[in-house]
């Protein structure tokens, strides 16, 4: 947009009556009332702030992406010192001083710290540009800036300039293409010294410019800018990442409870669903029964929009409505498939062609968009089939009641068919107007903000309607089984979208080596940023088949991240329609490989599903940045580890690499290491040769592409495991787990001792079961502390079933590490006995009895 900046100055304080005085600063500037802005400064908690800056043209965003939350400062510690045109506000540890000599300028530093970990630009700090605003700040070059929900590799944002924007980017390039996905305008700066994040609430347009401008005057700086309206902003200040994200989650809301099954293998392919011969209900029957016979365990099945393509002329997608020559029966088909313990995903688009049968319905009761110019409904050219066939239609206003319970509707008529979950697909909204007008008459929008805020695309933001449109489909499922975990798989987020998608993916990637690596650094960022149960399509969505090799690397990387999905849809010149697909057993000579590595991620579970719930119940990313606890290692903050491409942490105890290249079987990874512990414990390698390994140090570990990519187990951590195979919990009696064979009742547990003394440090794991289904469900927790000695490892597990919930499992095997005969030995009373080697040539011992949790300190 032109670039029209006026920055407002002369700013005066307001009188306020706010209880709140001591923890907030009022100002407006001293244009004339119909120019002038108001700012506005105030402490929301004591690691909170919340920044305003609007005027009558300028104003709050009308449907923000959070609510504001109220004013916590009880049993905090607050001063506030007011000099001549400046205030310090000193509230639990954090000082926020702002001045407003010229313009209002914000700092945030530690208390009794000279260094501030934010600071507004002086001069050019607040800004009114066009019909939007720019906020600039300080740049430190030196920094880690990540967030943002999904951007380009690496995984530093810092020198690079991203649209605050979401589009359906095709076959994208990993290092270059921005737009992607997602709006999440969520900016964190993390040094050693401490981590402040910035977020807009805003669904409108806009752009983060991360030091990527520098000028002679102005120095290196970082601005934010909003296409329409005011800035509401809020600040969040932390130690490290993990104290902001966890504020964030505060904010925003916590990530939701992901059902259990969808940890699991989770298959695809645009192929299956747009077939006519054989139909396509019967290629997805063979195609699971295929799986049955490779012995492959799969959960769901994500089902491609073919199956609402017309039988008849024009063959173009109608949302909803069934193609019942490919489905003859949708319920019977649905039926079959959960037979086999598949659940199933469908796709859902939130746009109308021409043609669909409510096309003219939605059109009478507003349920499109309107362009002021023609008074007509807003057309534009959209997906109809195949690769990249388009046709005309309309894009869903979700702010109309009508729409909005449409979509309500169409969601439960899947699911009153059996349907599991639904799959939001192509929710970017990528309309090409902002002067298309809203409905705006539903419940939901604040009557307030439909008087003041005018009635526009580009006032209200695009990104609304994805958030919307989430809403609509969760609701709708959780309003039909309010005992179970809606699940909403969301391909575009925005903050809130999360509070009803469970899940979400990196979209529509290329098959490429560069893809896999870059990748990495997308799913960092966007756990960072509260999209933690998040994964890529394996072995790419678009471009050519992958290599046995690239496919391999891929599922072994792959298994080891929250969403394992391989979906895919390969355009092809002999049928661009239906196109190629990716399977698991595409390559007999690395079939077998294949299936090994699927099914570790089954014996995983436990692990992942824990990771999964500590998610929801702590906002910590089961994917996390290789200096996530070890801020205090300076070689985590060079800029090979900075870019997150390589390595990853797999929660706490598990280290993941990778290799990237075709032809190579070593990789080189970093082993960080925390300061300040009397020993330094380390890591083992899982693979062979299962060499213990020192922290601090780069590491070549070798990795043959058809044994395993290096993982890398930390001293002290613990896995817990299950089956190899897809399980049934107790209290799960949806249809589906009714088809699953096995029930889940065998648990062990990984453990990885120092090599000989744990100089009497006992190191304590906790995990987290329920019954992977229930919306309130009854959560268990399981402490392992184990210590070790030249002879023996000692071990001391407690179960906490007080919730009620109560695992089939009555033992507990515990697990050693290769080449480690010790003894295990209880140190409170439970029997260990040798249960012996199992088929990987680890020495087991069981567990058959243990403490109960009683409350009393153990």
């Amino acid at each position: 947009m032109p670039q029209k900046e006026v920055c407002p100055r002369g700013y005066q304080q307001v009188s306020s009556t706010s209880q709140q005085d001591a923890a907030s600063v009022d100002l407006r500037s001293s244009s004339s009332s119909k120019t002038a802005f108001d700012f506005r400064f105030e402490t929301i908690r004591q690691n909170l702030f919340r920044v305003t800056f609007t005027s009558p043209d300028h104003h709050l965003p009308p449907y923000p992406s959070v609510k504001k939350p109220e004013v916590n400062l009880q049993g905090v510690n607050v001063f506030a010192k007011n000099e001549g045109n400046s205030k310090t506000i000193d509230v639990g540890g954090v000082t926020a001083k702002v001045e407003w000599e010229h313009t209002p300028v914000v700092s945030l530093s530690w208390t009794g710290s000279d260094k501030p970990l934010h600071q507004d630009l002086p001069l050019r700090s607040y800004v009114a540009d066009s019909t939007g605003i720019a906020s600039y700040s300080v740049h430190d070059r030196n920094a880690l800036h990540v967030g943002l929900g999904e951007k380009s590799a690496p995984m530093d944002l810092s020198g690079r300039t991203f649209q605050l924007s979401a589009t359906d980017c095709f076959g994208y390039d990993v290092y270059n293409s921005d737009p992607l996905y997602k709006h999440i305008p969520l900016l964190i700066k993390a040094t050693p010294e401490g981590c402040v994040a910035l977020f807009s609430t805003t669904h409108g347009r806009g752009s983060w410019s991360v030091g990527s401008e520098i000028d002679g005057l102005w120095g290196h700086f970082k601005v934010y800018r909003q296409d329409y309206g005011g800035l509401e902003q809020y600040m969040l200040v932390g130690k490290n990442i993990q104290e902001v994200v966890r504020s964030y989650a505060e904010l925003v809301g916590f990530p939701i409870l992901v059902p259990r099954w969808a940890y699991g293998y989770i298959s695809g392919g645009y192929k299956y669903s747009s077939l006519d011969s054989p139909p396509a209900h019967q290629a997805l029957v063979e195609f699971a029964e295929k799986l049955e016979e490779h012995g492959i365990p799969v959960s769901a099945h994500q089902m491609s929009s073919g199956y609402s393509i017309a039988a008849v002329e024009p063959k173009v997608r109608n949302v909803f409505n069934w193609n019942y020559s490919r489905f003859p029966n949708p319920a019977e088909y649905v039926a079959k498939m959960h037979e086999h313990g598949i659940r199933l995903i469908t796709n859902i688009k939130p746009f109308l062609l021409e043609s669909h049968p409510d096309f003219q319905r939605l059109i009478h009761s507003r349920g499109f968009f309107t362009d002021p110019d023609t008074g007509k409904p807003g057309y534009m050219r959209l997906w109809s089939s195949g690769g990249a066939t388009g046709g005309d239609g309309c894009h869903i206003d979700f702010t109309s009641e009508d729409a909005f319970k449409f979509w309500y509707n169409g969601v439960q008529s899947l699911k009153k068919v059996g349907v599991d979950g639904m799959w939001n697909d192509n929710n970017e909204y990528t309309l090409p107007n902002d002067d298309w007008t809203l409905a705006l008459d539903d419940a939901m929008v604040d009557a307030g903000a439909k008087k003041a805020v005018p009635n526009n695309v580009g006032e209200w933001g695009r990104a609304l309607h994805t958030e919307l449109m989430g809403k609509s489909s969760h609701d709708a499922l959780l309003d039909m089984e309010p005992q179970y975990r809606p699940f909403v798989l969301t391909r575009s987020a925005t903050a809130g979208t999360m509070r009803y998608s469970a899940s979400t993916w990196s979209g529509d990637n290329v098959t490429s080596w560069e893809s896999m690596k870059g990748a990495n650094a997308l799913s960092l960022n966007a756990g960072m940023s509260l999209l933690q149960c998040e994964g890529h399509d394996i072995g790419g969505f678009e471009g050519p088949q992958p290599s046995p090799e690239l496919l391999l690397r891929w599922i072994q990387l792959g298994c080891h991240s929250p969403r394992f999905a391989i979906n895919c849809f390969k355009t092809s010149p002999d049928n661009n329609d239906v196109g190629d697909v990716i399977e698991p057993f595409m390559y007999p000579e690395i079939t077998p490989l294949v299936r090994d590595t699927i099914k570790r991620r089954y014996e995983m579970l436990p692990y992942i599903y824990s990771l999964g719930l500590e998610s929801h119940m702590k906002a910590t990313p089961p994917q996390r940045w290789v200096g996530w606890g070890y801020e205090s290692d300076p070689e985590v903050w060079t800029k090979a580890l900075k870019a997150g491409e390589e390595q990853f942490w797999f929660g706490d105890s598990l280290l993941v690499g990778g290799v990237y290249k075709a032809g190579l079987d070593t990789a080189d990874v970093y082993l960080p290491r925390k300061s300040g512990d009397a020993f330094d414990y380390g890591y083992v390698n899982i693979n062979a040769p299962y060499n213990y390994l020192a922290s601090g140090q780069w590491a070549s570990i070798q990795s043959e592409w058809k044994d395993s990519i290096p993982l890398i187990a930390r001293v002290g951590g613990a896995i817990p495991v299950g089956k190899s195979v897809h399980t049934r919990v107790p209290g799960d009696d949806t249809a589906a787990s009714q088809g699953v064979k096995e029930l889940d009742d065998y648990r062990g547990v990984e453990v990885f001792p120092p090599k000989g003394t744990s100089h009497d440090r006992v190191f304590e794991n906790v995990w987290y079961e329920d019954d992977g289904i229930s919306q309130k469900p009854q959560t268990a927790t399981y402490t392992l502390r184990y210590s070790s000695t030249e002879e023996k490892v000692l071990v001391d597990f407690v179960r906490d079933e007080k919730s009620g919930f109560a695992p089939a499992w009555k033992e507990l095997d515990i697990i050693l590490h290769n080449g480690d005969s010790r003894r295990v030995v209880s140190s409170s009373g439970q029997e260990a006995s040798l249960k012996g080697t199992d088929s990987r040539g680890r020495v087991v011992y069981t567990l058959k009895a243990w403490a109960e949790l009683d409350g009393l300190p153990l």
